[in-house]
């Protein structure tokens, strides 16, 4: 079944099992993301994660939409679960629609997608190292250089745990505050930069005012939300679109000669963004919707929890 979320936005029901894919841009040749499997995942967390990706690829002038699917079953029936899901998902109705795997799903489980998936093997053996080397270079590109800085790191998944060697080696000092007492130790660790995003909507208004660094990284999806995100601009902290510091792997897919060197990508973008009139996040945004303007309806709520 295919529901129309909004006049962009589209969530089609799977009819082998529990789950769904959103599908942000419906008129787009290409829809790309992730896919979660839990014993209840939600479709408005799932089209707000489509909505980065789109954001991401618009932002550097791909017309392809965001994308973003679940499998809802617990632990016992996960895995005939995401079986059913993987072979729906590779019926002909589906064709347009390529997604790598999320939480609680592994690679294997889409091995069978893979072959008719336009992106390269570069891509899925070196994503994460990309990625991580995006990071740090929107970080230098925002700060005009690393040398000397302290940055506290959120680590929680293979590709940030090769972040703190990333800062060190570009001349930065990484702080690890004790987090046994304290689970938001390192959010607000007395640091210039934070590089945060293990959840969406992870800094919010009632931590927003003992986070210490003025620059938020973003190492994943909207780790800030949109009531932090206006406290924050009232207290001179710059936050970073996530969707552009963590594309670093879009260099192991280039288009239209786009770059093939993650670091320049992410940081020639930052560089580009870092004195916008609203703030990076904001510029970010607003290109990426000009962008969108030129071949579709923008869709309703910027990328911001």
């Amino acid at each position: 079944m295919t529901v129309r979320d909004s006049p962009t936005v589209t969530t089609r029901k799977l009819t082998s099992t529990d789950g769904f894919v959103v599908i942000d841009l419906d008129d787009a040749p290409m829809a790309v993301g992730i896919v979660r499997s839990a014993p209840k995942v939600l479709v408005d967390g799932a089209t707000w994660l489509a909505r980065s990706e789109t954001y991401r690829f618009a932002f550097f002038g791909r017309k392809v939409s965001g994308a973003s699917a679940a499998v809802n079953a617990p632990v016992d029936a996960k895995a005939e679960a995401i079986s059913s899901f993987a072979t729906e998902l590779a019926d002909d109705s589906f064709s347009t629609v390529q997604l790598s795997a999320g939480r609680g799903v592994s690679a294997d489980d889409l091995a069978g997608l893979r072959s008719r998936d336009p992106r390269p093997a570069a891509w899925w053996s070196d994503r994460d190292a990309l990625t991580a080397a995006g990071i740090v270079a929107a970080a230098d590109r925002a700060l005009g250089g690393l040398s000397g800085r302290t940055v506290a790191i959120e680590t929680f998944d293979a590709m940030t745990s090769s972040l703190a060697d990333l800062f060190r080696a570009a001349g930065a000092s990484v702080v690890e505050p004790d987090v046994s007492e304290d689970a938001n130790a390192v959010l607000h660790a007395d640091v210039e930069i934070l590089v945060a995003g293990s959840k969406v909507g992870l800094i919010g208004h009632a931590n927003a005012d003992n986070v210490k660094a003025r620059l938020i990284v973003p190492s994943g999806p909207m780790p800030v939300t949109a009531k932090a995100f206006a406290a924050f601009g009232r207290s001179g902290v710059v936050v970073l679109p996530d969707f552009v510091s963590t594309s670093g792997h879009l260099a192991a897919w280039p288009v239209d000669g786009s770059s093939t060197d993650a670091a320049a990508l992410v940081g020639d973008a930052i560089a580009q963004l870092i004195d916008a009139p609203n703030g990076p996040l904001l510029g970010a945004c607003e290109v990426a919707e000009a962008f969108l303007a030129s071949w579709t309806t923008v869709p309703f709520g910027r990328p911001i929890a």
